[in-house]
């Protein structure tokens, strides 16, 4: 572990060599956030391996020859980067158990180059760029050039203001254009062209690329009075500084988490680039309270939007076997974030998939999540291959039997034929526990394939029958008297769930968990829906043809009825237990979205009072949205359904609508 961490911080210390001093980076973002990631998690496990060199102890970034070396008086600090709404809540709930009830500031988060500006008496005596964050370099001849830099403040005040200097898309456009015409290499975004811009000798260069800034903190703001980061913008902005309009003040990490959103979906029509949303905590005293790491102020951090695709490494190709006997290769990867969750592994779904995309072993691939759920590679980098790659090669032969494979016709999948192999009872059982099934908790999976392979479990009604190997238990190591007592209570109880968490973890083919619940309210009895004809199945909405053969075949099957037959044996709980769906006009079959704070519910309990009564809930407001219900402090949802026309109810009016005679 201690050569990795020596391995990461010499790859972060080039990369930001490579990103701050020459304008020219050799790994992507998501590639640096996924290695600084990891030596984090290194260095907190063992504090007293951290390096004086290492990448989290200073900001980043050498002085490069040709620009004079400026010493900042109050240090230039970058910010933590968080990546999924979970982590918006944790920074919210660290700086709550300090009994700090906050305010925050919601900024963009520009894609440009820091720049600190000093001013003596009202007047622009010198401009530095954050360099490792106590040592910059001195660009004060290119920022001269900026016209949103005022030369001279409205006030003869002493002061340092901090911001980003960045170039529009329109600009970058234009630049372009006319390096194309001359035979000129095209720039290749907005951020490297305004670092690139800045950093020129001769000043008249910066002056032709139209750069542009927005100025976003005071560093003392204590010394003028000021008491909250929303005065210091304010202040800034009296001053003469270009400050950026699409800021918010926000009471609750819900608005926050709502200002993300919007500013997700406008990003693209934004004239400048952004990559996040910076958020500050707003009173002054309270951020001097929570302070500063050794790297980052407590009091802000920053989220970054989700990226469409981000890089990786193919470390490998592993196969699995699924229920069916389905053959599925799937990708081993160096851990990266996609849209705000690790990913280390992928599915490849099969040989063509895996030969279309020509993937080798070692490939540099680039990965995004289909649907913004399931993770997909999408390409190999061949650009980033060094001849060291393996070829991929199918299996002839069951990973798990050694039963060799069959196609059928007219398919790309491969089979293990063998109805008796392991890995397919193993997978079955793993899925009956899971979360949105039986929930069983202590079984998960690495436990279920231990008492698969011990000869504890090898059905379903086995699970109910595993009080009986209680004494073989206590010998296993890892397995206590507390926590095996633990598991059995969890499997007794798991026997009232209602109907639809047994219809689930049945694995009935295409009958999900929400198809399960629609079973389950419809018939009520596992004996009501057995007997079920096809022709019944289908009247009902959403129960295709497909999916009503599907469960019809299922019950037909003399194996699956004697296992069910089993499971009431044990006494497996085989009714809805659920509320039953009542029909009211202003709800059933329509869609609702909830937004802002409810007072009168909480927004779980509205969401089970719409399905009740028949009704659907989304996350985001289309022109399929029935109505739009509204709490305190609306967001951006508020906005798109005036615009759209949408009916909009206040918790009182959806009160009235639900106790409707």
């Amino acid at each position: 572990m201690k050569e990795r961490m020596y391995e990461l911080i010499e790859i972060i210390n080039e990369a930001d060599y490579n990103y701050h001093t020459l304008d020219n980076p050799t790994i992507t973002d998501q590639e640096y956030d996924k290695y600084l990631r990891e030596l984090f998690e290194i260095e907190a496990e063992h504090p007293e391996w951290i390096e004086k060199n290492s990448p989290t102890q200073h900001a980043g970034g050498k002085i490069i020859e040709g620009f004079e070396k400026v010493s900042h008086k109050i240090p230039m600090m970058s910010l933590s980067d968080v990546f999924s709404e979970s982590e918006v809540i944790n920074f919210d709930e660290r700086i709550k158990k300090e009994g700090i009830n906050p305010e925050y500031m919601c900024e963009l988060k520009i894609d440009g180059l820091s720049v600190s500006l000093q001013y003596e008496d009202g007047i622009l005596v010198r401009a530095a760029t954050r360099g490792d964050g106590n040592v910059g370099e001195d660009i004060t001849h290119n920022v001269k050039t900026i016209k949103t830099v005022p030369l001279k403040l409205k006030e003869p005040v002493t002061i340092e203001a901090r911001g980003e200097i960045f170039m529009n898309k329109k600009t970058l456009e234009e630049l372009n254009e006319v390096r194309k015409q001359n035979n000129e290499p095209l720039l290749q975004n907005c951020r490297n062209a305004a670092a690139g811009s800045i950093r020129q000798l001769d000043s008249s260069v910066a002056a032709k690329r139209k750069l542009d800034t927005f100025i976003y903190h005071l560093p003392n703001p204590e010394d003028f009075g000021i008491k909250t980061h929303a005065e210091a913008i304010d202040y800034l902005k009296h001053l003469g500084f270009k400050t950026n309009p699409n800021n918010r003040l926000v009471s609750s990490i819900e608005e926050v988490l709502e200002f993300i959103e919007e500013k997700g979906k406008e990003r693209p029509n934004l004239p400048y680039d952004i990559d996040g949303v910076v958020i500050k905590v707003n009173r002054i005293d309270q951020q001097q309270r929570l302070g500063y790491t050794a790297k980052y102020p407590k009091w802000a951090t920053a989220y970054k939007f989700p990226a469409e695709e981000v890089l990786t490494k193919l470390t490998d190709i592993i196969f699995t076997v699924g229920r069916t006997g389905q053959i599925t290769p799937n990708a081993v990867l160096e851990p990266v974030i996609v849209a705000g969750s690790t990913i280390s592994r992928a599915t490849l779904h099969n040989e063509d998939y895996v030969k279309e995309k020509d993937l080798k072993i070692g490939d540099i691939v680039s990965i995004r999540k289909a649907g913004d759920v399931i993770p997909e590679v999408v390409e190999r980098k061949i650009e980033r291959r060094t001849g060291k790659e393996k070829d991929f090669v199918m299996i002839t032969q069951c990973p798990m039997c050694n039963t060799p494979l069959v196609k059928k016709e007219g398919q790309v999948d491969y089979y293990c034929p063998n109805n008796k192999c392991p890995a397919r009872h193993i997978e079955s059982l793993i899925h009956f526990t899971s979360r949105d099934a039986m929930n069983i908790t202590g079984l998960g999976d690495e436990i279920m394939e231990d008492f698969y392979n011990f000869g504890f479990i090898g059905t379903v009604a086995d699970i109910y029958s595993l009080k009986e190997h209680e004494q073989d238990l206590t010998r296993l190591e890892g397995y206590g008297e507390k926590s095996i007592s633990n598991l059995l209570n969890a499997i007794e109880e798991s026997k009232k769930n209602s109907l639809e968490r047994l219809l689930f973890g049945l694995g009935i083919p295409h009958v999900g968990a929400k198809t399960a619940k629609i079973l389950a309210t419809n018939y009520e009895t596992m004996d009501k829906l057995i007997a079920a004809t096809e022709e019944d199945l289908t009247s009902i909405p959403d129960i295709g043809g497909i999916i009503a053969k599907s469960i019809i075949n299922y019950f037909e099957d003399s194996h699956n009825k004697a296992i069910i037959e089993e499971l009431k044996d044990l006494g497996l709980n085989m009714t809805y237990l659920g509320p039953k769906v009542e029909k009211n006009e202003d709800f059933t079959n329509k869609t609702f979205v909830l937004t802002g704070s409810l007072e009168l519910f909480t927004r779980d309990e509205a969401e089970e009072i719409i399905e009740n009564l028949g009704g659907k809930t989304s996350s985001s407001v289309s022109k399929k949205t029935y109505a739009v219900i509204v709490g305190a402090n609306p967001g951006s949802k508020y906005n798109k359904a005036q615009e759209l026309g949408i009916p909009i109810w206040t918790e009182q009016e959806f009160k009235d609508k639900i106790n409707k005679e």
